[in-house]
């Protein structure tokens, strides 16, 4: 599983996820696991320009050597010239990162791409694709019955996109062989539900008691088959093939430490389905209220 692992960096720039304890994380933190990732092997990174200062940090590390992955921000209504706009969006993104070209670059919002000057900007990734300032395209989406109307429009070599315990759709779909066989790269995120899967009953926010039920069942399952949340959570979305990449998020060393080892045991589960949820405002965090 090391091999498909990438390091999510959004807790480089920002605070983010429920069960963050810490904030954002340090740069001298954030330097120690660059270090714990590359001498385990992992060797992709996944950011964002919208990741507030994660291209910065991850600049001032030093990533020449890494494969990155970075997301566009949505293209601004006001803008007229698509490929002006894309090309400097990038170029300071490279800047930031202090590299020459991007493993992959994804649209954060492909909404845009079904938009009237959707055509255009996907002429212009396709420009840096052929000029080797981006080796691969895609999208970032969230619900995977969205593609149909991208893939008849547009090649894409990855697609991003949820998949957890909780949220299943991926593999209800019966999408992955299809990706497969049109050779589009599959990068999946949200593997811990931005933390929620990987806290204790007593420490989730009351806007969670709606899910008591299925919540009640995870922890069951968990205390049953006597893992910890986070092998359980690893193994399950590890056991799924067709998967070329697992992105997680830490907000410590010893945190990625956790996951390097659980990756190398590489115990592959069948959790439930009972144990899963299509309720969009479980499973979509930003549908989440406080």
């Amino acid at each position: 599983m090391i091999s498909s692992l990438t390091l999510g960096t959004v807790q480089f720039g920002l605070q983010y996820g429920i069960a963050n304890q810490v904030g954002q994380i340090s740069l001298g933190e954030a330097s120690n696991i660059l270090q714990e990732a590359w001498e385990n092997g992992v060797r992709t990174l996944d950011t964002a320009v919208a990741y507030g200062e994660s291209e910065q940090v991850l600049g001032q590390i030093g990533v020449n050597d890494w494969s990155v992955v970075s997301k566009l921000p949505p293209l601004p209504t006001d803008v007229s010239l698509v490929h002006e706009w894309v090309d400097s969006t990038i170029a300071s993104s490279l800047s930031r990162l202090k590299v020459n070209n991007l493993a992959g670059l994804l649209l954060h919002n492909s909404a845009n791409l079904l938009e009237e000057k959707g055509e255009e900007l996907y002429a212009a990734l396709a420009r840096l694709k052929r000029q080797g300032i981006v080796k691969k395209i895609g999208i970032s989406i969230y619900d995977v019955k969205d593609i149909d109307s991208y893939l008849a429009k547009y090649e894409l070599d990855i697609v991003q996109l949820p998949l957890n315990v909780f949220d299943r759709r991926l593999i209800r779909s019966g999408r992955i062989d299809q990706f497969t066989a049109m050779g589009i790269e599959i990068h999946v995120r949200s593997v811990f539900l931005q933390g929620l899967l990987l806290m204790e009953s007593k420490f989730r926010p009351p806007y969670f008691n709606q899910w008591a039920t299925l919540l009640s069942k995870w922890d069951d399952w968990i205390l049953q088959n006597q893992i910890t949340r986070l092998e359980a959570s690893l193994g399950f979305v590890g056991s799924v093939s067709g998967i070329d990449k697992i992105i997680v998020g830490v907000d410590s060393r010893a945190h990625l430490s956790e996951i390097i080892e659980n990756s190398v045991r590489n115990r592959l589960l069948e959790i439930p389905d009972e144990i899963s949820s299509e309720d969009p405002n479980l499973i979509l965090p930003y549908n989440w209220k406080s």
